[in-house]
């Protein structure tokens, strides 16, 4: 599984990105609004620092502002992806987009029936929204399962299961054992993923025995 980070502060995705596991990068309005600076110096810089995809949003809604304002996005970096809402101008914006060879992000999805028209439309990602269906009492993991489960059946889909509204480690696993080809997190879920308790003990009795020997690697 392929791991993005959900993040406009190119501090953070620059520390992240040392790591060499920074596959992409997701971003959307509220976390571009963050930053306060301009859409394009943000996604640049962004797309400078990690070549895979970078999903940047449309704010528009109808269909002729939505293929207006992709054009403009899409002129900043070779890997900007298209981010678009799943609404019914939003799934007619990434038919057309598509066919015109962009790279398309559909995201706020919360159905696989959803996630189905979308990748008719030949959405490059469906990003299902798992933790805000928790919210609401759902289950969002068995969402990933079930997405993943319709396109398995359907050799011509190519749309990849991006799990998003990721909020934790077992989120992180659950969707990763369901079958996401990708899964977004912000900078703080990244940084609490190889952290664990005994793993802290375990290291801290390492080198207690190693300094009580006064060993040295030289």
């Amino acid at each position: 599984m392929k791991i993005y980070i959900d993040s406009s502060d190119i501090k953070e995705i620059k520390n992240i990105n040392k790591t060499n596991m920074v596959d992409g990068i997701t971003t959307n309005p509220s976390l571009i609004a963050k930053q306060n600076k301009n859409i394009k110096l943000i996604l640049k810089e962004i797309c400078q620092e990690v070549k895979g995809p970078v999903s940047a949003e449309v704010a528009a809604i109808s269909i002729d502002d939505m293929i207006k304002e992709a054009r403009i996005l899409k002129r900043i970096a070779k890997n900007i992806v298209i981010k678009l809402p799943l609404t019914f101008d939003g799934l007619n914006a990434c038919s057309i987009l598509s066919r015109k060879g962009y790279q398309t992000n559909v995201t706020l999805c919360f159905s696989a029936s959803q996630a189905l028209l979308a990748a008719k439309a030949g959405a490059t990602f469906i990003s299902p929204f798992i933790g805000r269906l928790d919210d609401i009492g759902e289950n969002g993991s068995q969402l990933i399962f079930d997405i993943k489960k319709m396109f398995d059946n359907y050799k011509e889909i190519k749309t990849k299961i991006l799990a998003a509204s990721i909020r934790s480690a077992e989120h992180f696993c659950e969707v990763a054992k369901a079958g996401a080809d990708i899964a977004t997190i912000p900078p703080k879920l990244f940084h609490n993923l190889y952290k664990h308790d005994l793993t802290d003990k375990g290291l801290k009795a390492f080198l207690d025995d190693w300094q009580n020997t006064n060993q040295k690697i030289e």
